[in-house]
């Protein structure tokens, strides 16, 4: 088949792997200029920062295995930090947890591997999707042209964007529109911060407690990251809906207030940028594994997917998601 995802996370690109090892002809259309969707590493003078997702786990055997591979190829490696708990300052040593992975250099390339060899066509963003007889057609808007272009015929077309996004370009299937938008995914203010010399601080990453920032990470301590003071600090879910429309230089002063009063450091940083996250995590989850119409040849999936995992909102999630709407459609 002819097979058109719209999406290039870790969802589609599973997706779109997959079924090109099956031997369908796929191409993806991204409307970022780069592939990995949350799963990306923001390039900057003083180093990457893995501004969307800090690092993931593997609980099922598919993934694991999966996961294994990367890391025999060099694409992931584990993440051997420290992790504390703070509040007001105070930091308290985490439990232990499931091995955490990283992509090397950057969470972004996972999706880069994954990417390599197939059609993937950047900067181009999905209006909607029409039926053209018994095929589908894409709505497909460029930067560098003034008006929509018609995309396709596809036998089929898989959706593979956040839920909030899925449910407009559903709408040709009401009944997949109407549970995509049963989902709530939850925004997230993202800091960056690199300082000149080092914080001393002690801990790689930590909770915290009683802030605006939820979660502070050195990225630098991750295997095969440039040396240097780089910090990522990420809002709460709460705090982050409440602040979703502020002006970024107000989020990142504000942020860096936080960051300092949760650090107990004040040294001010050499650079700081923050990035809004408008659809960061899955809140929720649909049960299924993915959604697909076999008559009408149209599906969904992503990390809004429970996909047979407790939680919602995981890279796994996305992943086996993916993966499970491939193995479908086969």
């Amino acid at each position: 088949m002819h097979i058109a995802i719209i999406g290039a996370g870790l969802s589609g690109l599973t997706c779109a792997r997959r079924l090109h090892e099956q031997g369908h002809s796929v191409i993806v259309y991204e409307k970022s200029h780069a592939v990995s969707g949350r799963m990306s590493t923001r390039q900057t003078d003083f180093g990457g920062f893995d501004h969307g997702a800090q690092y993931f786990t593997a609980s099922s055997d598919t993934f694991k295995e999966d996961v294994a591979s990367w890391t025999k190829a060099g694409w992931v490696a584990p993440w051997q930090g420290k992790f504390v708990a703070l509040d007001h300052g105070t930091a308290t040593e985490a439990g232990k947890a499931g091995s955490r992975h990283v992509g090397v250099p950057g969470m972004r390339s996972v999706g880069v591997h994954l990417a390599q060899g197939l059609d993937v066509r950047t900067g181009q963003r999905v209006d909607h999707i029409e039926a053209h007889g018994e095929q589908w057609l894409l709505a497909v808007h460029c930067d560098t042209v003034p008006v929509a272009a018609s995309a396709g015929p596809f036998d089929a077309v898989i959706v593979a964007v956040p839920a909030d996004q899925a449910t407009a370009l559903l709408e040709v299937v009401p009944a997949f529109a109407k549970a995509a938008k049963k989902v709530f995914l939850v925004p997230c203010w993202t800091l960056m911060a690199a300082f000149q010399d080092s914080l001393e601080l002690g801990y790689d990453g930590a909770w915290v407690n009683n802030s605006r920032l939820s979660w502070l990470a050195h990225d630098a301590s991750k295997p095969g990251r440039r040396p240097g003071e780089h910090w990522i600090g990420q809002a709460s879910a709460a705090w982050s809906i409440e602040h979703l429309e502020d002006e970024p230089d107000r989020v990142r002063e504000k942020l860096l207030k936080a960051f300092h009063e949760a650090t107990g450091s004040q040294v001010q940083p050499v650079f700081s940028t923050v990035h809004r996250w408008r659809y960061a995590q899955a809140a929720t989850t649909l049960k299924d594994d993915c959604l697909w119409n076999k008559k009408l040849r149209i599906g969904a999936c992503g990390d809004w997917f429970a996909a047979g995992l407790d939680g919602a909102g995981k890279i796994e999630n996305a992943y086996l998601s993916g993966a499970a709407l491939a193995a479908v459609i086969a």
